[in-house]
């Protein structure tokens, strides 16, 4: 698929081949995946490659601090819908994937597995059900939001693009690249402010800790908001925004990231035995219903 084909505001054929991506660039030998290798994740094509630079294009032109501004008042009023926990799962399962290599599973049991793997070693529940939770912000293609503001690294916005984002020739077009506060290395922030104090891109992490913020333990929120936050918890490219909270606290984020990335296998979950016990921990957490 070359970039003049490519659908524009959705060139990947599914959320998932972000993920795809970032087993390419991020491929760990001690992975917790039960049936295949580290190197059988690695299932690439180069017209999935042309569409992962598309959609980086796009990311890195449109994501900028103004943008982030209108999404978090147009979607964290959570003013569009209101489910169920397993309602929500069941809306989340609208997002079909039919172009993932790894596995025909549905989203659900793409959390389930994230979730028991965490589970099987012994992680308080607390992470159980970030793992259970951390990719239930993706309903926003749900609402008609564009992939790239859904999925895709996230980085902050408000002051200079770090070269140890993937793809950082992209952010040239960024309206924010030349801007005369935005580029320069503190922007809007200063030094060892915290990341508390940091605008990060808009997408499925912010969404889906904004939704969770009053119910789970921080170290929880933090695997949630910054799980795809890979320049810092991979490159250590924003330090100089970090305070020694958030580097604390990024010990669990970086606990949390080898379950995000490698406990697809293609053997599904059985549900019935594993209902009894989400349903207690839902219970323990959360609340009946979930605005959206």
């Amino acid at each position: 698929m070359s970039a003049t084909n490519i659908p524009e505001n959705n060139p990947l054929s599914s959320l998932d081949v972000w993920e795809d991506d970032l087993l390419q660039r991020y491929p760990d030998p001690e992975t917790i995946a039960k049936e295949k290798t580290t190197e059988e994740y690695r299932n690439y094509e180069a017209p999935a490659r042309d569409s992962v630079r598309e959609f980086y294009r796009l990311n890195h032109t449109y994501q900028t601090y103004d943008f982030v501004q209108q999404k978090k008042a147009e979607f964290l009023k959570f003013d569009k819908k209101e489910m169920s926990v397993w309602g929500a799962f069941d809306f989340l399962n609208q997002l079909v994937d039919d172009s993932d290599p790894d596995t025909d599973l549905d989203q659900f049991q793409h959390l389930l597995q994230t979730s028991e793997a965490i589970r099987a070693d012994g992680h308080p529940d607390w992470m159980v059900l970030a793992g259970l939770f951390h990719d239930m912000g993706k309903v926003l293609c749900l609402f008609d939001e564009p992939q790239w503001a859904v999925v895709g690294d996230t980085f902050p916005v408000g002051c200079a693009y770090s070269d140890k984002i993937v793809y950082p020739e992209f952010f040239v077009n960024n309206p924010d690249y030349n801007h005369a506060v935005y580029s320069t290395k503190y922007g809007v922030y200063s030094h060892g402010c915290g990341l508390r104090a940091v605008d990060m891109s808009w997408g499925h992490d912010e969404y889906v800790y904004q939704m969770m913020k009053d119910h789970l333990p921080e170290p929880a929120l933090y695997m949630l908001r910054y799980h795809s936050f890979y320049s810092q918890h991979r490159e250590n490219a924003y330090d100089h925004l970090m305070d020694d909270h958030d580097r604390e606290m990024f010990r669990w984020v970086k606990l949390f990231n080898p379950y995000d990335l490698y406990s697809k296998n293609p053997t599904p979950p059985n549900w019935n035995e594993l209902r009894p016990y989400y349903e207690d921990l839902v219970a323990k957490y959360l609340p009946a219903t979930l605005r959206f």
